[in-house]
């Protein structure tokens, strides 16, 4: 048993090295304190198996390469697999083409709109928020949730943008002092730990 978490020791650390994870950014990931992945790492415990599972999906590996010895492997550190640049490179690509996407639909329907004689450039504002939330639900798939934060706190500031400038006749400014709440809240939210000791 004590080899068996040496192994598994020696992978985590090599995977979430690879990743350029620190401890408390893979225990956010999966929702356990970073105390947690320490004692993972020096051996001490073996995560059950759905956390084993979560990693697998976290690092694209499957939960018998976290138990198991690979090539190359000494009694200090597992070296890992590579982290998968093409799928890295994919996820960035179907992101890109999805965002530049929604400003095409955009920049067709200011064309048509102008083409009929009016002069609708709300279009590119609405842009901004759909591109954000399109943003955080790609990032939310491929990036397991990282840095979400700073995508939400853009995408609250810019809904409150669209509003003021949707009702710009009526000029509300007073709604830009909604942003400081929300950003709060935004804010303290990014600063919950999420800690379950195993």
């Amino acid at each position: 048993m004590d080899e068996l978490k040496r192994i598994t020791a020696a992978n985590i650390i090599a995977l979430r090295t690879q990743a350029g994870m620190t401890q408390l950014e893979l225990a956010e990931q999966l929702n356990y304190s970073d105390k947690s992945i320490s004692k993972w790492e020096r051996g001490e415990s073996i995560p059950d198996a759905y956390v084993l599972k979560r990693m697998g999906e976290i690092f694209g590996v499957s939960v018998d390469y976290l138990l198991s010895v690979h090539d190359g492997q000494n009694d200090a550190i597992a070296p890992g697999p590579e982290v998968n640049p093409a799928r890295t490179a994919s996820s960035r690509v179907i992101t890109t083409i999805a965002i530049v996407g929604i400003w095409t639909i955009a920049l067709l329907a200011f064309i048509v709109c102008w083409l009929m004689g009016h002069l609708v450039w709300l279009i590119f504002v609405y842009a901004v928020p759909v591109s954000l939330i399109t943003l955080l639900v790609l990032h939310s798939v491929w990036e397991a949730g990282r840095y979400n934060y700073w995508i939400i706190a853009a995408l609250v500031l810019s809904l409150i943008a669209v509003v003021y400038l949707t009702l710009l006749r009526r000029n509300w400014w007073q709604l830009f002092l909604l942003a400081i709440p929300a950003e709060l809240v935004v804010f303290l939210s990014s600063r919950i730990k999420k800690g379950r000791n195993n």
